[in-house]
């Protein structure tokens, strides 16, 4: 359909819509006016990962239409564990592990929102609702708006039971209390819309029917968005060496940059649309470019997405680092080099291009941080590494560099 608002405009010019509730409705509202919409993130880490940029672009592209961003920081629900696409539960966290997550991602939401103005974003933690709840009055005023019969259809929680892997009752509940969210925004912000990735439908379905259900007397949407893969079919945010993290303490603007610049041919035009302010038209001229010229692409997604994230400054230096990083390995002829045949562990990397007496050493170095695949940390000494098309650089400290071969 041909949308009215600018807001549903963006998000299909730049391919984030999956599913839409309603498209007509948001549409209209979004129209007439100022919309208040949330996308939840759970704290089990300092960071989050590149995994989870495509829902904080959501926020951004929300804020950029006009329209008032949520960031829903899940400190109640961290407690309980979401069930989607895991075969095992998660590891509880204490209260202060928690807090002091959500404060250190708090840091890189603030990069990309305004949390000024106003429709200035706010950050708000389910904990300050849900640990306030009490069993009875959960059971009692929620419990009846959901079947077990229908809980037991959601992809969360088949995909666990088909793979027979055991679905605590703990876990069973996050679908409750993340449903409880949307309605406990409803009521104090006025929120919306729910936002989130594909893997989150049946919650946010959830979350509408049972505001509805409670007293909700204005229509509620949801939108979600494609999962997004690269294109030899990985799930984003995972490299070979492991997470790409958002916060600068676990990943350097250097090898953030690098992580775009490696970006497939395939990958980049989509990446810059979901990932970058570049304007469309400007994008559209990168899709002209063929063969070496495409390269002019990965660099301006380096640079915009490192901008973005780490300020124009480190953009800046990470792409003049890398330039005289190649120009340094493209006029030295005894950069050393091994054949891969397709895929080598990383272990005989380091001591086949004699970067590493033992693989006990490079194990060691590993664990010390001091090995990287194409500028992005190795945390895995059982890494196997696979050469497709063209040398992988791996690098020991800053001085040690070599070629894998395919």
């Amino acid at each position: 359909m041909k949308y009215q608002s600018s807001l549903l405009q963006l998000l299909e010019s730049r391919d984030y819509i999956h599913q839409l509730t309603d498209a007509e409705g948001l549409d209209a509202l979004a129209a007439k006016e100022q919309v208040t919409g949330y996308v939840g993130f759970d704290a089990t880490a300092p960071s989050l990962h590149v995994g989870s940029l495509v829902q904080i672009m959501l926020l951004r592209r929300l804020q950029q239409a006009g329209h008032r961003p949520i960031v829903l920081m899940g400190g109640g629900t961290t407690k309980v564990g979401d069930p989607s696409g895991k075969d095992s539960s998660r590891q509880l966290l204490s209260e202060e592990a928690i807090q002091a997550n959500i404060a250190s991602i708090r840091k890189v939401f603030e990069r990309f929102l305004d949390f000024d103005g106003p429709n200035g974003a706010i950050m708000v933690d389910n904990d300050d609702w849900l640990s306030t709840l009490s069993y009875l009055e959960l059971l009692r005023d929620v419990g009846p708006h959901f079947t077990v019969n229908r809980m037991l259809t959601f992809d969360s929680v088949k995909l666990r039971l088909d793979r027979e892997q055991p679905l605590t009752f703990l876990e069973f509940n996050y679908m409750i209390l993340q449903a409880y969210d949307f309605r406990e925004l409803y009521q104090r912000h006025g929120c919306r819309l729910q936002m989130g990735g594909s893997d989150q439908w049946g919650n946010i379905v959830n979350g509408i029917e049972l505001t509805r259900r409670m007293g909700g007397e204005e229509e509620l949407f949801g939108v979600t968005t494609p999962l997004i893969t690269t294109a030899d079919g990985k799930k984003m945010g995972k490299t070979a060496a492991g997470a790409v993290w958002l916060n600068p303490d676990q990943l350097g603007p250097y090898d953030y940059w690098q992580f775009w610049r490696n970006t497939a041919d395939a990958d980049v035009l989509k990446f810059l649309k979901l990932f970058t302010d570049i304007p469309l038209q400007t994008i559209g001229k990168y899709a002209e470019l063929e063969g070496q010229e495409i390269n002019e692409a990965k660099i301006a997604l380096a640079d915009a997405a490192t901008a973005m994230l780490h300020g124009e400054e480190a953009a800046r230096m990470a792409n003049e680092t890398a330039r005289k990083t190649f120009e340094q390995g493209a006029s030295d002829d005894n950069l050393p080099s091994i054949a891969s045949n397709g895929s080598i562990s990383v272990l005989d990397a380091l001591t086949g291009l004699g970067f590493c007496a033992s693989n006990g050493e490079a194990k060691r170095k590993i664990k010390e941080g001091a090995v990287k695949l194409d500028g992005a940390p190795v945390t895995d000494p059982q890494l196997l590494i696979a050469v497709v098309g063209q040398p992988a650089k791996l690098s020991l400290g800053k001085k040690k560099h070599g070629l894998l071969l395919p």
